[in-house]
């Protein structure tokens, strides 16, 4: 994946920030939390991190697109096909 280095940069703080998240739902379940309150940040982690594939996805296919790179944006389509 090919990006400039603040397009990385983005990325790594969506990232970090998602960690941030997903260990703050470690501490809910292992302190037993409110069901409701746990369903919730499993919601805004999962949101946060779906965010995230987006913009790589997006950033990644414009560029295959306008490199006229059709190689690489076939296989970007098969391994979201998979999912």
């Amino acid at each position: 994946m090919e990006q400039t280095t603040g397009q990385a940069q983005d990325v790594i703080v969506r990232l970090k920030k998602v960690s941030g998240q997903v260990d703050g739902l470690i501490k809910m379940l292992e302190r037993e939390d409110e069901c409701m309150r746990i369903i919730t940040q499993f919601q805004a982690v999962k949101a946060a991190l779906d965010s995230t594939f987006s913009l790589i996805l997006h950033r990644n296919l414009r560029e295959c697109v306008s490199r006229d790179n059709t190689e690489s944006m076939e296989r970007i389509l098969k391994l979201i096909s998979k999912q």
